[in-house]
């Protein structure tokens, strides 16, 4: 058959395997599948260049589904290129099955999960200027999008910052197919409402129609011919197309089709076609990713000298940069703040600004360790909370990346709390994966940022905006899931991590002059936390009492109140936090307003162990 038959009948062919899939599954989406199936055939059979027997070649593209609901036709894909037999194909959404309703990176094909609608484009553009500017591969990365999800603001997002970086390795197709969950489209089939946003962001846009592979292959030749700027297919289509009782129909999104036997048999019956996927070209794989490594040294902080923990994290990761070639460093333009400008001034080819993007941001940290770097990704602590679904889906990709999250607490001071990470660790926390480590003076701070370096998951260092005293010597070990005593006291423990720690010592002190004497734990860990040493503290002291410059929920004190359930030790806890929504003011004004400086401590322990005593 000659080229286009071959294309149409493979479009038929995913559209029949997409029915089967959801069929047997149960559930799906085979319509938003079926809308896309010439578009994927036409690029499978001659434009996609991809080893599947070698996924981690660098040279070879990215199939990025960004509306990852149409798994079904990335299942169809993988079975038509001999990746995965029909049984395997069929096992769709069943436990065990590796072919998940969203795609993941289980299957080794898949670059990153894309079940949140939105982010497979902002991770595409990530892995396009890996393959661009850092890994100088020849790599094209393709990006199937969904009309609905242009409406998300992370997609434009990705949008600028493509066209920025003048990623002509990038292709986005979308396709516009105008229905919904619930109806019609933002802006249904006007492909020009779409082709005029993608010119105004600076990319070449090309509009088609999406049933129509000789017009798709013009339109992909067209698109790879691109230079200087990032290309985007814009494709009409009919969801469920070729079956009369879903196309182009409301009411049929994420449900298998009702007559499966019948609609295969309207498309053409079963087929057997495979298609063999271009190579991708040879690249020299030996690309120095250590060039510019030729070693440094850890920054040092002298005791009792006062340095911020995010200016410690920042010399900390230039020195990490000197000893590691693969150590990548991304801000979101507050990089004066956050101290990564260490980084950036040392090694500006290993520094990706984002600008004020925080979804970019994390998206371009996830593709960047796909690629097989080490990204470490900093801005306000408050500001991550609005890439908070990019974090979680990182860890649903099996990320490993380093985030910091700056300027957190009421510390802060005069900015008041639009800038007061006050939930950054009770969201961390509840990702999965993740590690939580909030250091409570430079060197510490420092000797965390390399135990992340090397960390599995999404790894989170929280930092103070003002100078806190150096407690810690600059050759101090420190580990995940560990804690340090700085004071021994068998009448109450005080639990304290960044400024109120410090808080915490002051508060022993006085204590200390009433005669009650308090065991003080720098809790730096805070996921995992040190079971043991919470534990004993309990079972030797009898009461605790934990500070956090952080709402009361998720944080410190509820992860003491966690371990300490977990190991059956019944204590009396005292959880400080901020209850109250703060305002302007001096740091030792909010601290003390919030109810969590030294006196505040203080008070808790005394009114704990009169307690004790009186019972």
């Amino acid at each position: 058959m000659d080229r286009n038959h071959f294309r149409r009948e493979l479009a038929q062919q995913l559209r029949v395997d997409s029915i089967r899939s959801s069929d047997a599954g149960g559930s799906g989406h085979p319509t938003s599948s079926m809308s896309a199936a010439d578009l994927m055939a036409v690029l499978l059979d001659g434009h996609l260049r991809y080893d599947f027997d070698d996924p981690q070649n660098p040279a070879s593209d990215h199939l990025v589904f960004s509306k990852g609901h149409a798994s079904p036709l990335m299942y169809a894909c993988f079975k038509a290129a001999g990746a995965i037999d029909d049984d395997e194909m069929l096992s769709f959404r069943k436990l065990g099955s590796r072919l998940e309703g969203h795609p993941t990176p289980v299957i080794p094909w898949v670059d990153v999960a894309t079940g949140s609608l939105g982010q497979g484009l902002p991770v595409a553009a990530g892995l396009a200027l890996a393959a661009k500017r850092l890994d100088q591969s020849p790599s094209r990365v393709w990006c199937l999008c969904g009309d609905s999800e242009m409406a998300e603001g992370s997609i434009w997002e990705a949008f600028d910052h493509a066209s920025f970086w003048e990623l002509d390795n990038l292709l986005a197709i979308v396709d516009v197919n105008r229905l919904g969950q619930t109806g019609e489209t933002m802006h249904g089939w006007n492909l020009d409402v779409y082709a005029d946003r993608a010119r105004a962001f600076g990319w070449e846009a090309i509009e088609v129609d999406g049933h129509d592979v000789e017009a798709i292959e013009d339109a992909y030749a067209q698109a790879e011919a691109v230079t200087g700027r990032p290309a985007v297919v814009l494709a009409r289509t009919r969801k469920g197309a070729g079956v009369k009782a879903v196309e182009d129909q409301p009411g049929k999104h994420g449900k298998p089709i009702e007559d499966a036997r019948a609609a295969i048999e309207e498309l053409g019956g079963e087929r057997e076609l495979t298609v063999e996927v271009s190579k991708p070209p040879a690249f020299d794989r030996s690309v120095a990713r250590d060039s510019d490594a030729a070693g440094g040294e850890w920054p040092r902080y002298e005791l009792g000298d006062e340095v911020a923990t995010r200016k410690a994290y920042g010399e900390a990761l230039k020195a990490l940069g000197d000893m590691r070639g693969d150590v990548v460093a991304l801000d979101g333009e507050v990089s004066n703040s956050t101290y990564s400008e260490i980084f950036r001034e040392a090694h500006p080819d290993r520094y990706v600004e984002l600008y004020i993007a925080e979804q970019q941001m994390v998206a371009t940290a996830v593709a960047l360790q796909r690629r097989g770097w080490r990204p470490f990704a900093s801005t306000f602590a408050a500001f991550l909370t609005r890439a908070y679904d990019f974090v979680r889906m990182a860890a649903v990709s099996r990320a490993n990346l380093c985030l910091c999250g700056s300027h957190a607490g009421v510390s802060i001071g005069e900015d008041g709390p639009s800038q007061m990470g006050l939930e950054d660790l009770a969201a961390l926390r509840a990702v999965h994966s993740s590690t939580v480590l909030y250091p409570s003076d430079a060197n510490q701070a420092a000797a965390l940022v390399g135990l992340m370096a090397d960390l599995d998951g999404i790894a989170y260092l929280r930092t103070h905006r003002g100078a806190l005293p150096v407690i810690y010597g600059p050759d101090e070990r420190f580990e995940v899931g560990g804690s340090h005593v700085l004071r021994e006291g068998d009448d109450i423990t005080l639990v304290g991590a960044g400024v109120t720690l410090h808080e915490a010592l002051k508060a022993a002190d006085d204590l200390a002059q009433d005669g009650v004497q308090a065991r003080v734990i720098d809790l730096y860990s805070v996921k995992p936390v040190d079971t043991q040493t919470l534990a004993r503290a309990a079972a030797e002291t009898g009461a605790i009492v934990t500070a956090e410059d952080h709402w009361p929920e998720g944080g410190i004190g509820e992860a003491v109140m966690s371990a300490l359930a977990e190991a059956g030790e019944p204590c009396r806890v005292r959880k400080l936090g901020v209850k109250i929504m703060p305002g302007s003011g001096t740091p030792e004004e909010l601290l003390r307003e919030t109810g969590i400086d030294a006196g505040a401590i203080a008070t808790a322990a005394r009114e704990l162990v009169g307690a004790r005593a009186t019972a």
